[in-house]
């Protein structure tokens, strides 16, 4: 039977913000010094007529959701105009629920139509990959959980339970064996951590292009009063966690930037590290091979790496390698491979010990997978796309509530610090990483807790709006 607190979708609208970045980043062979955010409104009402607004927004991250030799505008104007037939579909959408049940249904059913639908219309042109698709929905998705928040005048995490939800998680999840766990009577509260931490330990990307030191330096770098220099970023922030991104096909390159940022995070007492390798791995052997040199050469180093993400290569369906020889040196986990809990089963099985979970492949869909993770003794860690502006707020959120290995990657602060100025008047504690860490204690209120009416940014006119 269907509760009294239930919603439904009936209006969307569709912003466009573009930006640039003070330096490039860099996605596997690829580097990005532009891109557009995708930012929505989404209205929903319940069944005495009650309206609510909630906002979402996210990084149409083109290398990131769409590696490939395809001109990089060319995958952005299609990210976009996927953008907008969301639109559409969500204005039109008549499912009724609570966000996780609406959002699940969503995916599931209209979203997996509309993305065959969209790359048919496309013939012979490269096809658009599902992690795209999920990005581009995962802002009306952040967005329907906001309005729901909203509109029972909660924090949108205090209705994941069984007040709210019409459905037990046994609804979505299957275990991975008879016996194994159960999901019945469980709702993804009793997997999140209430209440939330209020710090989170920070962690900053050194990317491929990033200058560690001073012969790095190109003299092409902006003279915009934030740091260059990695010790500059370690003592500006007082940082303690350091992600470096590696090449995945130049075994002595990798190896070589690990020792380096290792080498300079033990002189700046930095705590922690972890290797990316950018999915551009095929054979375990190749990280094994890294790990048990450092092991051996640079043990502080070695010890101080807390875990490896995604080696492989994104499509784990095609790409079934066997990785428990590298979990077994190192804690392994899933970003890009890991869009959903059936593909962290098979993640499981292969040998992967830990799942990245991002707000950009759904709220929704985040959740379930932290459910099946947590209780599967998966450890969780939440990582950035870079978010700047509303989307830092339900990624820290998340990772505030999902009880990571260490805290939360943040990095839109070192690529483009200056778009998120109108949302760090209000949370300060969010764009600024101070004493290595986030403080989200500004963020309160129902849905997210954006307090959008304190925020004085001026948006543009919306690209698409089709109205409640």
């Amino acid at each position: 039977m269907k509760k009294q607190t239930d919603a439904s979708p009936c209006g969307a609208e569709l912003y466009f913000l573009p930006f640039k970045m003070r330096v490039p980043l860099k996605f596997g062979h690829e580097s990005v010094e532009s891109g557009v955010c995708a930012r929505v409104k989404l209205t929903v009402h319940d069944r005495k007529g009650k309206n609510s607004e909630g906002w979402g927004e996210t990084p149409l991250s083109v290398p990131w959701v769409w590696p490939s030799t395809m001109e990089y505008g060319a995958r952005q104007k299609v990210l976009q105009d996927f953008c907008l037939e969301l639109v559409k579909a969500w204005a039109a959408c008549h499912f009724s629920g609570h966000p996780i049940e609406v959002g699940h249904e969503f995916q599931e059913k209209t979203l997996k139509h509309i993305f065959g639908a969209f790359n048919r219309k496309r013939g012979k042109a490269e096809k658009m990959p599902w992690l795209s698709a999920l990005v581009c929905c995962s802002a009306f998705d952040i967005a329907l959980h906001d309005a729901y928040g909203k509109l029972h005048n909660l924090p949108v995490y205090e209705t994941y339970n069984k007040r709210f939800m019409n459905h037990d998680l046994a609804h979505y999840l299957e275990p991975a064996a008879r016996g194994a766990v159960s999901f019945k009577g469980k709702y993804p509260a009793d997997f999140l951590v209430m209440p939330r931490a209020e710090t989170l330990p920070a962690w900053h990307l050194v990317g491929g292009k990033d200058a560690v030191d001073e012969s790095e330096l190109t003299g092409l770098e902006p003279k915009d009063g934030y740091p260059i220099l990695l010790r500059d970023w370690i003592r500006a922030d007082g940082l303690k966690c350091l992600k470096i991104k590696l090449r995945g096909n130049d075994a002595a390159w990798d190896y070589d930037r690990v020792c380096k940022v290792g080498k300079m995070a033990i002189e700046e007492n930095v705590d922690w590290l972890t290797a990316d390798f950018n999915c551009t791995v095929t054979d375990p052997a190749y990280v094994n091979e890294i790990l048990d040199r450092l092991v051996l050469e640079h043990p502080r180093i070695y010890g101080m790496i807390l875990y490896v993400e995604q080696p492989f290569p994104y499509d784990l369906e095609k790409n079934r390698i066997d990785v428990h020889s590298l979990s077994a040196r190192k804690p392994l986990f899933m970003d890009e491979s890991a869009h959903d809990w059936q593909l962290i089963k098979l993640g499981r099985e292969l040998g992967w010990t830990g799942v990245a979970l991002k707000t950009c492949k759904t709220q929704t869909g985040a959740l379930l997978s932290l459910c099946w993770a947590r209780a599967h003794g998966m450890t969780l860690m939440v990582q950035d796309l870079s978010n700047p502006m509303l989307a830092q707020m339900p990624h820290c959120c998340l990772a505030a509530h999902a009880g990571t290995i260490m805290g939360v990657e943040s990095n839109s602060m070192q690529f483009y610090p200056e778009i998120s100025k109108p949302e760090a008047a209000v949370h300060p504690g969010l764009y600024k990483r101070t004493g290595g860490k986030l403080d989200l204690r500004t963020i309160q209120g129902p849905g997210f807790g954006y307090r959008l009416d304190e925020i004085k940014r001026s948006l543009p006119k919306p690209v698409c709006s089709l109205p409640a």
